[in-house]
C-alpha cells in the first residue's frame, strides 16, 4: 500500500488536529543506528529522533536485548499492585542521579502525564491552585498541563484546575528585555517574578513549572543562573520548584546531566521522559520523599513503570552513561553550533541559532527581523528531499529544531551540517 493511501485511511479514521510533517507525509519502516528508512525506500539521517524520544538510536542490541529478554519471561504486565525488579533498580539509579536529598520515583507513561503528577503533588503539598509558568512553555496536553502551557498554538482550552500566572524568561530573543546584558536580563526577570507575585496571586503559591530549555517554544535558552535567582525569590514564599527535564534530561544539553544543572540548583521535583525509554513508553517524577509522599489517597498505576519498559529504560540509561553520550553530545553540538551560525551568517533569513549539546533551534524571519513560519517549512521540506530529518516549532511556528541520538559521529554531524548549508541556500 502506497503512503497516499496509507495518510487517506489516517485522515478519515484520526483527529484532523493530530499533526504531520511534510507535504507528502512519510511512514517510517526500518531503522538502525541514527538512519532511518520510509516505505518507499528512501534512506534519511534522523535529526529529531522521534521528537528527542530515540535518544540512543536505533537497534541497539544492548537495549533491545533488554527488553527481549523480558518478553522471553511472558511477562510484559502486572501493574503496580505487585512487586516489579527492574522497576525498584531503576528508581534506585534516577533517585541517586536527581541530586534531589531523600528522593523518591514515580513512573508514568509520557512527559504529559509525568507533569500532571508533579503539579497534582504540588498542588495538594501546598493546598492551593496557584502556578507560576514561563512564557512560550509547553508542558503537555492534558487538562493541568495545558493549562501552565504558554503558548497560544498548543493551549487546546482556557479551562484549567489550576489558577496560572506567566512570567518572562522562557523566549529571550523577542522578549520584552531582548536588548539586555545576560545580568541585567536575569534582573529584569526577577523584578517580573516579584511583580506578578505580588499582583495577580495571593501570595500563597505551589509551584513554579519550568523547562530549563524550551522544547516545543523552539529550544530557548536562557541565562545561565536565572533560575538560581527565581529559586531564592520562590524560597521567600515557600513556592516549590518544578524543573521539566522531559526534553533536556539524560545529558542531552552536554553541560549536565540535567537541563537544570547550568543554574547550580536542585529543584523540589523533577519531570522526564522521552529518552529515558528510546523508543519505549515511560516518564515519570522524581522528587523529595515530603512531596512525593505527600498524597494521601489510594492511587496506583496500571502501566506506568510496567516489566518491559523499566527492563528497556534501564538498558537505555546504562548505555548512556557507559558511553558517556553527554561528553559526546557536548562534544558534537558545539560542532555543530558553530557550523551553523557560519552558516547564518550567510544568510539573512537565519535570525538565531541557539542551544546547548544535542538540542539546537536556528530560527527564521523575514527582511526586518518578523517571524518566518514559511521558510522553516521550506528548510523542513528541503531537508527531507536532501535525506535528513528534522523538528520544527516555535511561538510562531518559525524555528527548526535538531535533536539527534546522542550516539550521533562526528561524521554524520558533518553530513547534517552540508545538507543544512544547502537546503538554507536554497530558499
Amino acid at each position: 500500500m502506497s503512503e497516499s493511501d496509507l495518510l487517506s485511511r489516517h485522515r478519515a479514521v484520526l483527529p484532523s488536529w493530530l499533526a504531520l510533517y511534510y507535504s507528502e507525509p512519510i511512514e517510517i519502516v526500518r531503522a538502525q543506528g541514527r538512519r532511518v528508512v520510509d516505505a518507499d525506500g528512501n534512506t534519511y539521517l534522523d535529526f529529531f529522533a522521534g521528537i528527542l524520544t530515540n535518544a540512543i538510536g536505533y537497534d541497539i542490541p544492548e537495549i533491545s536485548g533488554a527488553i527481549r529478554a523480558q518478553v522471553d519471561t511472558g511477562v510484559l504486565h502486572t501493574s503496580t499492585l505487585y512487586l516489579i525488579r527492574k522497576q525498584v533498580e531503576l528508581a534506585e539509579r534516577i533517585a541517586g542521579l536527581s541530586g534531589i536529598p531523600d528522593a523518591k520515583v514515580f513512573f508514568t507513561n509520557s512527559g504529559t502525564e509525568a507533569n500532571e503528577t508533579a503539579l497534582m503533588l504540588a498542588t495538594q503539598y501546598r493546598r492551593s491552585n496557584q502556578v507560576l509558568a514561563l512564557r512560550n512553555s509547553y508542558h503537555g496536553r492534558a487538562f493541568a498541563t495545558i493549562g501552565v502551557t504558554g503558548n497560544r498554538g498548543w493551549s487546546a482550552s482556557a479551562l484549567s484546575p489550576v489558577k496560572v500566572s506567566y512570567v518572562h524568561g522562557g523566549y529571550r530573543y523577542r522578549d520584552a528585555f531582548r536588548g539586555l546584558s545576560d545580568a541585567d536580563y536575569v534582573k529584569a526577570c526577577v523584578a517580573d517574578l516579584r511583580d506578578v507575585l505580588e499582583t495577580t496571586t495571593s501570595g500563597d503559591v505551589a509551584a513554579l513549572i519550568a523547562e530549563p530549555i524550551q522544547g516545543v517554544g523552539g529550544f530557548t535558552v536562557p541565562p545561565d543562573g536565572l533560575f538560581t535567582a527565581f529559586k531564592e525569590v520562590l524560597d521567600e514564599y515557600g513556592i516549590l520548584f518544578i524543573s521539566d527535564e522531559v526534553q533536556t534530561g539524560w545529558g542531552r544539553t552536554g553541560e549536565h546531566f540535567w537541563g537544570i544543572g547550568a543554574h547550580g540548583v536542585t529543584p523540589d521535583a523533577m519531570t522526564f521522559a522521552k529518552g529515558l525509554g528510546n523508543g519505549l513508553a515511560i516518564g515519570g517524577v522524581v522528587a523529595r520523599a515530603e512531596l512525593m509522599d505527600s498524597i494521601t489517597a489510594k492511587s496506583i498505576s496500571t502501566f506506568g513503570g510496567n516489566p518491559v519498559a523499566t527492563a528497556g529504560a534501564k538498558a537505555t540509561l546504562d548505555y548512556l552513561l557507559d558511553h558517556d553520550l553527554q561528553g559526546n553530545a557536548a562534544k558534537l553540538g558545539q560542532s555543530l553550533l558553530t557550523g551553523l551560525r557560519e552558516i547564518g551568517e550567510r544568510h539573512d533569513v537565519v535570525g538565531d541559532v541557539r542551544g546547548k549539546g544535542l538540542m539546537i533551534g536556528v530560527e527564521f524571519v523575514e527582511p526586518g527581523g518578523d517571524p518566518s513560519p514559511a521558510a522553516a517549512r521550506a528548510v523542513l521540506e528541503q531537508t527531507r528531499a536532501r535525506g535528513l530529518l528534522v523538528g520544527k516549532g516555535g511561538l510562531h511556528d518559525n524555528v527548526i529544531r535538531l535533536a539527534p541520538p546522542m550516539t550521533l559521529t562526528e561524521t554524520e554531524a558533518a553530513e547534517a551540517l552540508g545538507i543544512l548549508d544547502s537546503s538554507i541556500g536554497a530558499i
